[in-house]
């Protein structure tokens, strides 16, 4: 389909790389599914979390930077990921964080939705949610979370902008996205491409000053295609709007394109191909660094200039 299907991948800024590992594995219960560099900054992990392969549309990226500065939610970013979880499941979530001393919120609801909202330990907003619609999709099972409890992936992504017009316009017109609700200045569009990680929420507030991208913050936010040509496809059609976007990027894992949308919040659109069992098997994803080809003589440099990472 020549279609956007829904969310790909979110990447985020963290500090510390063994406490961001421990927290999405242990606290949460992801998998961590790769395990590499950031391929503009060789001293810095790209960890990649998400379920048992990898999955478009369950991916959660960091780049740990053990000396970030802390940054700030406003205008013109990312400022909160939602997962969706099993329903019934947000109390046993409550009680894991009072356990753990995780930053969280009361239950609540919107858009008719039960929800849970929490902080991970550089600040970065999250949310569970209990999605109204069905997601048959399955979390990544660990010793302490099963799968009646745990997390599937994403349910959505929420934007704060000034003003939600263009942005707005983006989803439509090129994304394929429809306004779906409104609660006050809360705007919730979804795709009917795929049934799952499929809504992006629009928080408008024109008094929002700009946000500060740095530690426990989101970087950019990646749309999911099938392919490199239903990739280059929309290029055409961003650019045609007169916005600047990449070339074409080879991600190992997947090829991308990015652009800023007119709220100010980068974009990227990424595809399904080649997954991230191309350097490991399924059964090992996460196991061990990998890195590009055009790094892999460098491995002894590269390795004594990252942190030492406990993952056992």
């Amino acid at each position: 389909m020549n279609k956007i299907l829904g969310l790909h991948h979110i990447t985020a800024i963290a500090g510390d790389a063994q406490r961001n590992y421990d927290f999405y594995t242990k606290t949460l219960g992801f998998r961590l599914v790769k395990k590499t560099v950031n391929f503009d900054d060789l001293q810095t992990y790209h960890f990649y979390f998400g379920n048992d392969v990898g999955a478009p549309g369950t991916l959660l990226t960091f780049f740990p930077w053990a000396n970030v500065r802390q940054g700030k939610n406003g205008a013109g970013m990312a400022t909160e990921i939602g997962y969706s979880v099993p329903r019934g499941s947000l109390d046993f979530w409550k009680s894991r964080f009072e356990k753990n001393n995780t930053p969280h919120d009361i239950i609540n609801e919107r858009f008719g939705e039960k929800h849970l909202a929490f902080q991970d330990p550089d600040g970065l907003w999250l949310n569970l949610i209990e999605a109204k619609q069905n997601d048959d999709r399955k979390g990544w099972e660990t010793a302490e979370i099963k799968a009646e409890v745990a997390i599937k992936g994403f349910h959505t992504v929420t934007l704060t902008l000034n003003n939600i017009k263009a942005t707005a316009a983006i989803l439509t017109e090129v994304f394929g996205y429809k306004q779906l609700e409104q609660e006050d200045n809360l705007f919730r569009y979804q795709t009917d491409a795929v049934q799952n990680a499929a809504i992006v929420d629009l928080l408008e507030v024109p008094q929002a000053q700009r946000g500060v991208n740095a530690g426990g913050t989101n970087h950019h936010v990646a749309f999911r295609v099938k392919d490199e040509e239903t990739l280059m496809s929309f290029r055409k059609n961003i650019e045609a709007r007169g916005l600047h976007i990449t070339e074409k990027i080879n991600r190992d894992y997947f090829f991308s394109l990015y652009f800023r949308e007119p709220g100010g919040v980068l974009f990227e659109i990424a595809t399904d191909n080649p997954g991230f069992a191309t350097d490991e098997t399924v059964e090992n994803l996460g196991s061990s660094l990998q890195l590009p080809d055009r790094y892999k003589a460098m491995r002894d440099k590269i390795e004594k200039g990252l942190p030492k990472l406990q993952t056992k």
